[in-house]
């Protein structure tokens, strides 16, 4: 087991579903990066944008995506998180891939479609929520529009790590704030966010706020909005042990099932 994680942020503009250029400007953001990172998180659908034109940038498992970032989790040992659009059994998906340097790869598929915007239209929900353990460390991937749902997130698994990635509006990035520190402390985990900046096909702007927060929902990241940025940071698994033992909220957590 791993005593410290450490994870770095890739806040970015994205060019809109252009999945090449995308590629090719994360490569130079990943290549900046010292040595020493376990883990690079990218924004969701990091290689196109947010949006609902599957049909024209959907990829498949063994497309040029999925294999840019088995390449780069390979090239730099460090397991690399994003999400990407999928075509499988003839239906679309807003997948997340945790790409490890071994060259496994764990997915999961977004649970709640943003049905503002039409999303639920164009992409299959997933159904199954996952818990990834890598280093010693257990984390819980989620994408976007998941984060206003506490009960999907709710740490029945006493996971370490929320992670979020996302292409969350400025308009509303005040509820983007103050869910990711809530998502912390009533899951008594590191609750991490991942958002895009600048502004994409369909004029929506992103204002960023990536950030990191921990178990007592202190924040530990020092992202400027609106501005493209890498921050590195360091999980401490003490952290997450002295509190809990110190704080048994989650002993008293309401047992349920998910249908």
């Amino acid at each position: 087991m791993q005593e410290e994680l450490k994870i770095a942020l890739i806040q970015s503009d994205l060019v809109w579903e252009n999945p090449t250029l995308n590629r090719v400007n994360f490569t130079k953001k990943i290549d900046t990066i010292s040595k020493g990172v376990d883990i690079i998180v990218l924004p969701e659908m990091f290689n196109t944008g947010f949006t609902m034109n599957a049909s024209s940038v959907a990829e498949t498992m063994g497309g040029a995506t999925v294999s840019w970032m088995i390449e780069s989790a390979k090239k730099t040992d460090t397991a690399i998180v994003g999400s990407i659009v999928i075509s499988e059994n003839n239906n679309f998906y807003n997948r997340l891939l945790f790409v490890a340097p071994s060259g496994q790869v764990i997915v999961y598929d977004k649970r709640h479609a943003f049905t503002l915007v039409g999303e639920d239209k164009i992409y299959t929900p997933g159904k199954e929520k996952v818990i990834i353990n890598y280093k010693g460390w257990k984390i819980c991937p989620l994408i976007c529009y998941d984060l206003r749902f506490p009960v999907w997130a709710r740490n029945t698994e006493d996971y370490d790590v929320l992670l979020y990635i996302a292409n969350w509006p400025k308009p509303r990035v005040s509820a983007w704030d103050a869910l990711l520190k809530a998502r912390a402390i009533e899951n008594m985990c590191y609750c991490i966010g991942v958002n895009r900046v600048g502004i994409d096909g369909v004029k929506s702007e992103y204002s960023g706020h990536s950030a990191v927060y921990n178990v007592l929902g202190d924040i530990i990241t020092n992202f400027k909005p609106n501005e493209e940025d890498v921050e590195i940071v360091t999980l401490e698994k003490r952290h997450i042990q002295v509190y809990r033992k110190k704080l048994k909220f989650l002993d008293d957590r309401d047992t349920f099932n998910i249908t």
